[in-house]
């Protein structure tokens, strides 16, 4: 079992991981573990406490990863997700989005990716500031991707 505990953006938390082998049982032909991560957070402001469970199965063998690893990383997919998702919704406003029949969310969800990766490339850390940057001047984003 893994355990870790961290205070930040003024929620104190505690991530617990425990990781099983699996060796009969799931109805997935290549889970090698079965994993359960709960999360406990209290806002330090208010005190109000949520517990959320997570479970997962993964095909690395416990001596391939064990729970602390696992836990490593489940946070690294969660940071990778909270790095694109976030801002595409605060900068994008993609929740809030009214393009919703056929093919073209997942256009306009393959361009916002664009957009944000290319900014990241140079080197841009706020994205929102790097949109308008790049919107006061039509030659820019052709520079930045290259076309001219």
């Amino acid at each position: 079992m893994g355990k870790t505990r961290a205070t930040v953006h003024g929620r104190d938390e505690i991530r617990r991981v425990k990781a099983a082998t699996v060796t009969r049982g799931l109805n997935f032909p290549h889970a090698a573990q079965a994993v359960q991560i709960v999360r406990r957070r209290r806002i330090v402001t208010t005190g109000k406490v949520t517990l959320e469970r997570i479970y997962a199965v993964t095909d690395l063998t416990a001596k391939q990863a064990d729970a602390a690893e696992i836990a490593h990383r489940v946070r690294d997919h969660w940071g990778i997700e909270n790095k694109i998702h976030h801002v595409r919704d605060t900068t994008y406003a993609e929740d809030a989005s009214r393009v919703r029949t056929g093919t073209a969310p997942r256009a306009m969800g393959a361009l916002r990716n664009l957009a944000i990766g290319a900014l990241r490339l140079i080197g841009c850390d706020n994205i929102a500031a790097g949109l308008r940057k790049h919107g006061r001047d039509a030659t820019r984003p052709l520079a930045t991707l290259g076309i001219t």
